[in-house]
Protein backbone atom coordinates (compact mmCIF):
# COMPACT_ATOMS: atom_id res chain seq x y z
CA UNK A 1 0.00 0.00 0.00
CA UNK A 2 1.31 3.45 -0.93
CA UNK A 3 1.32 5.74 2.13
CA UNK A 4 -1.29 8.50 1.96
CA UNK A 5 0.32 11.95 2.23
CA UNK A 6 -1.04 13.88 5.22
CA UNK A 7 -0.21 17.54 5.86
CA UNK A 8 -0.60 18.63 9.49
CA UNK A 9 -0.57 22.40 10.00
CA UNK A 10 -0.72 24.47 13.17
CA UNK A 11 1.27 27.67 13.84
CA UNK A 12 1.96 26.92 17.52
CA UNK A 13 1.11 23.34 18.44
CA UNK A 14 1.96 21.34 15.32
CA UNK A 15 4.28 18.93 17.12
CA UNK A 16 1.78 18.36 19.94
CA UNK A 17 -0.86 17.39 17.39
CA UNK A 18 1.60 15.24 15.43
CA UNK A 19 2.54 13.19 18.48
CA UNK A 20 -1.10 12.14 18.87
CA UNK A 21 -1.72 10.97 15.30
CA UNK A 22 -2.45 7.25 15.18
CA UNK A 23 -2.48 5.25 11.94
CA UNK A 24 -1.54 1.72 10.84
CA UNK A 25 2.16 1.38 10.13
CA UNK A 26 2.97 2.54 6.62
CA UNK A 27 -0.55 3.83 5.97
CA UNK A 28 0.31 7.54 5.92
CA UNK A 29 3.23 9.86 5.31
CA UNK A 30 2.94 12.73 7.77
CA UNK A 31 4.36 16.18 7.02
CA UNK A 32 4.24 18.56 9.99
CA UNK A 33 4.31 22.31 9.31
CA UNK A 34 4.06 25.41 11.48
CA UNK A 35 4.48 28.16 8.87
CA UNK A 36 2.73 28.98 5.58
CA UNK A 37 6.08 28.77 3.83
CA UNK A 38 6.63 25.21 5.03
CA UNK A 39 3.05 24.20 4.18
CA UNK A 40 3.40 25.64 0.68
CA UNK A 41 6.10 23.10 -0.15
CA UNK A 42 3.81 20.16 0.75
CA UNK A 43 0.29 21.21 -0.14
CA UNK A 44 0.46 20.02 -3.77
CA UNK A 45 1.11 16.45 -2.66
CA UNK A 46 -1.26 16.34 0.32
CA UNK A 47 -4.28 14.05 0.09
CA UNK A 48 -5.36 14.81 3.67
CA UNK A 49 -5.07 18.13 5.50
CA UNK A 50 -5.33 18.26 9.31
CA UNK A 51 -5.19 21.94 10.13
CA UNK A 52 -6.17 25.05 12.02
CA UNK A 53 -6.70 28.30 10.05
CA UNK A 54 -4.91 27.11 6.95
CA UNK A 55 -3.94 29.90 4.49
CA UNK A 56 -6.74 30.06 1.92
CA UNK A 57 -4.43 30.94 -0.95
CA UNK A 58 -2.63 27.62 -0.53
CA UNK A 59 -5.84 25.62 -0.96
CA UNK A 60 -5.93 26.58 -4.65
CA UNK A 61 -2.67 24.62 -5.09
CA UNK A 62 -4.04 21.48 -3.42
CA UNK A 63 -4.37 19.41 -6.58
CA UNK A 64 -4.51 16.03 -4.77
CA UNK A 65 -6.46 17.06 -1.68
CA UNK A 66 -9.51 14.94 -0.84
CA UNK A 67 -10.26 15.55 2.84
CA UNK A 68 -9.72 18.31 5.42
CA UNK A 69 -10.11 17.67 9.14
CA UNK A 70 -10.49 21.02 10.92
CA UNK A 71 -9.01 21.36 14.39
CA UNK A 72 -12.09 23.25 15.54
CA UNK A 73 -15.86 23.45 15.27
CA UNK A 74 -15.85 26.36 12.81
CA UNK A 75 -15.06 25.54 9.19
CA UNK A 76 -15.77 28.84 7.43
CA UNK A 77 -12.03 29.40 7.04
CA UNK A 78 -11.89 26.32 4.81
CA UNK A 79 -15.14 26.81 2.88
CA UNK A 80 -13.61 29.38 0.57
CA UNK A 81 -13.74 29.71 -3.24
CA UNK A 82 -10.16 28.42 -3.45
CA UNK A 83 -11.18 25.02 -2.07
CA UNK A 84 -11.81 22.44 -4.82
CA UNK A 85 -15.36 21.10 -4.86
CA UNK A 86 -14.19 17.48 -4.51
CA UNK A 87 -12.75 18.06 -1.01
CA UNK A 88 -14.71 16.85 2.02
CA UNK A 89 -14.42 19.02 5.14
CA UNK A 90 -15.06 17.60 8.61
CA UNK A 91 -15.40 19.47 11.89
CA UNK A 92 -14.12 18.71 15.36
CA UNK A 93 -17.10 18.44 17.66
CA UNK A 94 -18.17 17.04 21.00
CA UNK A 95 -15.43 18.61 23.13
CA UNK A 96 -16.23 22.33 23.06
CA UNK A 97 -19.60 22.33 24.81
CA UNK A 98 -18.22 21.77 28.31
CA UNK A 99 -15.53 24.43 27.89
CA UNK A 100 -17.92 27.03 26.53
CA UNK A 101 -20.65 26.29 29.06
CA UNK A 102 -18.15 26.93 31.86
CA UNK A 103 -17.05 30.16 30.17
CA UNK A 104 -20.61 31.42 29.69
CA UNK A 105 -21.86 30.56 33.17
CA UNK A 106 -18.64 31.84 34.75
CA UNK A 107 -19.06 35.27 33.22
CA UNK A 108 -22.78 35.35 34.01
CA UNK A 109 -21.83 34.70 37.64
CA UNK A 110 -19.14 37.39 37.38
CA UNK A 111 -21.99 39.83 36.73
CA UNK A 112 -24.42 38.62 39.38
CA UNK A 113 -21.78 38.07 42.08
CA UNK A 114 -20.48 41.62 41.54
CA UNK A 115 -16.95 40.29 41.26
CA UNK A 116 -15.51 43.39 39.62
CA UNK A 117 -17.01 45.60 42.36
CA UNK A 118 -15.57 43.50 45.17
CA UNK A 119 -12.14 43.17 43.56
CA UNK A 120 -11.99 46.92 43.07
CA UNK A 121 -13.01 47.52 46.67
CA UNK A 122 -10.33 45.08 47.80
CA UNK A 123 -7.63 46.93 45.87
CA UNK A 124 -8.81 50.14 47.52
CA UNK A 125 -8.94 48.43 50.98
CA UNK A 126 -12.59 49.48 51.19
CA UNK A 127 -15.36 47.44 52.88
CA UNK A 128 -18.42 47.55 50.59
CA UNK A 129 -21.15 45.11 51.73
CA UNK A 130 -23.34 44.89 48.61
CA UNK A 131 -25.57 41.85 48.20
CA UNK A 132 -24.92 39.66 45.15
CA UNK A 133 -27.79 39.12 42.73
CA UNK A 134 -29.25 35.68 42.00
CA UNK A 135 -28.33 33.83 38.85
CA UNK A 136 -31.13 31.32 39.42
CA UNK A 137 -34.41 32.59 38.04
CA UNK A 138 -32.73 34.76 35.41
CA UNK A 139 -33.50 34.16 31.74
CA UNK A 140 -30.69 32.82 29.58
CA UNK A 141 -31.23 33.08 25.82
CA UNK A 142 -28.95 30.82 23.79
CA UNK A 143 -28.76 31.97 20.18
CA UNK A 144 -27.64 28.88 18.29
CA UNK A 145 -28.68 25.50 19.68
CA UNK A 146 -26.10 23.16 18.19
CA UNK A 147 -24.18 20.83 20.46
CA UNK A 148 -22.36 23.75 22.10
CA UNK A 149 -25.53 25.79 22.59
CA UNK A 150 -27.34 22.81 24.08
CA UNK A 151 -24.49 22.28 26.55
CA UNK A 152 -24.73 25.93 27.60
CA UNK A 153 -28.48 25.56 28.00
CA UNK A 154 -28.08 22.49 30.22
CA UNK A 155 -25.55 24.33 32.36
CA UNK A 156 -27.89 27.29 32.76
CA UNK A 157 -30.82 25.08 33.67
CA UNK A 158 -28.56 23.28 36.14
CA UNK A 159 -28.16 26.45 38.21
CA UNK A 160 -31.85 27.29 38.03
CA UNK A 161 -31.91 29.66 35.08
CA UNK A 162 -34.87 29.83 32.73
CA UNK A 163 -33.46 28.84 29.35
CA UNK A 164 -34.85 29.84 25.97
CA UNK A 165 -33.18 29.60 22.59
CA UNK A 166 -33.13 30.34 18.89
CA UNK A 167 -32.26 27.81 16.21
CA UNK A 168 -32.57 27.48 12.46
CA UNK A 169 -35.13 24.68 12.75
CA UNK A 170 -37.02 25.84 15.84
CA UNK A 171 -37.19 22.23 17.05
CA UNK A 172 -37.75 21.61 20.75
CA UNK A 173 -34.65 20.91 22.85
CA UNK A 174 -34.69 19.17 26.21
CA UNK A 175 -34.32 21.60 29.11
CA UNK A 176 -35.04 24.64 26.92
CA UNK A 177 -38.38 26.19 27.77
CA UNK A 178 -39.02 27.76 24.36
CA UNK A 179 -37.19 27.53 21.05
CA UNK A 180 -37.76 30.23 18.44
CA UNK A 181 -36.95 30.25 14.76
CA UNK A 182 -34.82 33.16 13.47
CA UNK A 183 -37.98 35.19 12.88
CA UNK A 184 -38.49 35.18 16.67
CA UNK A 185 -34.96 36.33 17.48
CA UNK A 186 -36.00 39.75 18.83
CA UNK A 187 -38.69 38.18 20.96
CA UNK A 188 -36.13 35.87 22.53
CA UNK A 189 -33.58 38.63 23.05
CA UNK A 190 -36.23 40.83 24.65
CA UNK A 191 -36.72 38.27 27.44
CA UNK A 192 -33.03 37.69 28.12
CA UNK A 193 -31.10 38.74 31.17
CA UNK A 194 -28.12 37.10 29.51
CA UNK A 195 -27.95 36.35 25.78
CA UNK A 196 -25.22 34.00 24.61
CA UNK A 197 -24.44 34.12 20.89
CA UNK A 198 -22.92 30.83 19.73
CA UNK A 199 -23.52 30.95 15.99
CA UNK A 200 -21.40 29.67 13.12
CA UNK A 201 -20.40 32.27 10.54
CA UNK A 202 -22.53 31.92 7.41
CA UNK A 203 -24.20 34.30 4.99
CA UNK A 204 -27.35 34.03 7.12
CA UNK A 205 -25.65 34.77 10.44
CA UNK A 206 -23.29 37.56 9.36
CA UNK A 207 -24.63 40.75 10.97
CA UNK A 208 -27.66 38.88 12.34
CA UNK A 209 -27.50 40.83 15.61
CA UNK A 210 -27.91 44.44 14.56
CA UNK A 211 -29.48 47.64 15.87
CA UNK A 212 -33.04 46.33 15.99
CA UNK A 213 -32.00 43.20 17.85
CA UNK A 214 -29.86 45.08 20.38
CA UNK A 215 -32.61 47.66 20.98
CA UNK A 216 -34.99 44.77 21.68
CA UNK A 217 -32.90 43.76 24.70
CA UNK A 218 -33.40 44.98 28.27
CA UNK A 219 -31.17 47.83 29.47
CA UNK A 220 -30.11 45.48 32.28
CA UNK A 221 -29.17 42.62 29.95
CA UNK A 222 -25.69 41.33 29.15
CA UNK A 223 -24.62 40.02 25.76
CA UNK A 224 -21.99 37.28 25.46
CA UNK A 225 -20.53 36.47 22.04
CA UNK A 226 -18.56 33.23 21.90
CA UNK A 227 -19.41 32.15 18.35
CA UNK A 228 -18.06 34.40 15.60
CA UNK A 229 -17.44 38.14 15.79
CA UNK A 230 -19.18 39.15 12.55
CA UNK A 231 -22.49 37.70 13.77
CA UNK A 232 -22.93 41.02 15.61
CA UNK A 233 -22.88 44.30 13.71
CA UNK A 234 -19.99 46.14 15.33
CA UNK A 235 -21.22 49.75 14.83
CA UNK A 236 -24.57 48.86 16.40
CA UNK A 237 -22.85 47.08 19.29
CA UNK A 238 -20.65 50.09 20.02
CA UNK A 239 -23.73 52.34 20.13
CA UNK A 240 -25.61 49.89 22.33
CA UNK A 241 -22.76 49.85 24.84
CA UNK A 242 -22.19 53.61 24.79
CA UNK A 243 -25.84 54.61 24.95
CA UNK A 244 -27.02 51.99 27.44
CA UNK A 245 -29.30 49.91 25.26
CA UNK A 246 -27.75 46.95 27.13
CA UNK A 247 -25.82 46.79 30.40
CA UNK A 248 -22.67 45.30 28.96
CA UNK A 249 -21.00 42.64 26.87
CA UNK A 250 -18.54 39.79 27.29
CA UNK A 251 -16.77 39.34 23.97
CA UNK A 252 -14.48 36.49 23.03
CA UNK A 253 -14.65 36.87 19.24
CA UNK A 254 -14.32 39.89 16.96
CA UNK A 255 -14.48 41.04 13.36
CA UNK A 256 -10.69 41.39 13.34
CA UNK A 257 -8.50 39.14 15.47
CA UNK A 258 -6.32 39.99 17.28
CA UNK A 259 -8.42 42.98 18.28
CA UNK A 260 -6.39 46.08 17.30
CA UNK A 261 -5.00 47.94 20.35
CA UNK A 262 -6.63 51.18 19.21
CA UNK A 263 -10.11 49.61 19.05
CA UNK A 264 -12.67 51.48 21.21
CA UNK A 265 -13.94 48.26 22.82
CA UNK A 266 -10.75 48.03 24.91
CA UNK A 267 -11.58 51.19 26.86
CA UNK A 268 -15.25 50.53 27.57
CA UNK A 269 -15.95 49.94 31.27
CA UNK A 270 -18.97 47.71 30.53
CA UNK A 271 -17.06 45.34 28.23
CA UNK A 272 -15.02 42.24 29.01
CA UNK A 273 -12.58 41.17 26.29
CA UNK A 274 -11.05 37.71 26.12
CA UNK A 275 -8.77 36.57 23.25
CA UNK A 276 -10.87 33.82 21.58
CA UNK A 277 -10.36 31.34 24.41
CA UNK A 278 -13.94 30.29 25.28
CA UNK A 279 -13.61 26.98 23.44
CA UNK A 280 -9.92 26.08 23.20
CA UNK A 281 -8.74 23.45 20.73
CA UNK A 282 -6.74 21.07 22.92
CA UNK A 283 -4.64 18.57 20.92
CA UNK A 284 -5.52 15.65 23.21
CA UNK A 285 -9.25 16.36 22.73
CA UNK A 286 -9.11 16.93 18.97
CA UNK A 287 -6.88 13.93 18.20
CA UNK A 288 -9.52 11.21 18.79
CA UNK A 289 -11.83 12.86 16.24
CA UNK A 290 -9.07 12.96 13.62
CA UNK A 291 -7.83 9.44 14.38
CA UNK A 292 -11.34 7.99 14.14
CA UNK A 293 -11.99 9.74 10.83
CA UNK A 294 -8.55 8.74 9.55
CA UNK A 295 -9.36 5.08 10.18
CA UNK A 296 -12.65 5.56 8.38
CA UNK A 297 -11.00 7.32 5.45
CA UNK A 298 -8.34 4.63 5.01
CA UNK A 299 -11.05 1.96 5.11
CA UNK A 300 -13.27 3.77 2.62
CA UNK A 301 -15.98 4.33 5.21
CA UNK A 302 -18.19 7.36 5.73
CA UNK A 303 -16.54 10.21 7.68
CA UNK A 304 -18.13 11.72 10.78
CA UNK A 305 -19.01 15.40 11.31
CA UNK A 306 -18.99 16.33 7.62
CA UNK A 307 -19.61 20.04 7.03
CA UNK A 308 -22.53 21.06 4.83
CA UNK A 309 -21.12 23.51 2.29
CA UNK A 310 -24.49 25.03 1.45
CA UNK A 311 -25.14 25.83 5.12
CA UNK A 312 -21.57 26.82 5.89
CA UNK A 313 -21.09 24.54 8.91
Amino acid sequence: MTPRPVLLYHPKDAQAYAQLVRAPKGAIRLEVCATPEAAASHIREAEILYAWKFPAELLARASRLRWIQAMGAGVERFLVPELPARVTVTRATGMFGAWMAEYALGWCAWVTQRMETFRRAQRERRWEPLDPEPLHGRTLAVIGLGDIGRAIGRAGAGVGMRVIGVSRSGRRVGGVEAVYRPAGLRRALGQADFAVIVLPLTEDTRGLIGEAELRAMKPSAWLLNIGRGPAIGEPALLRALREGWIAGAVLDVFDAEPLPPEHPLWAMPNVVITPHVAGPSVPAEIAPVFNDNLRRYLAGRRLRFVANRSRGY
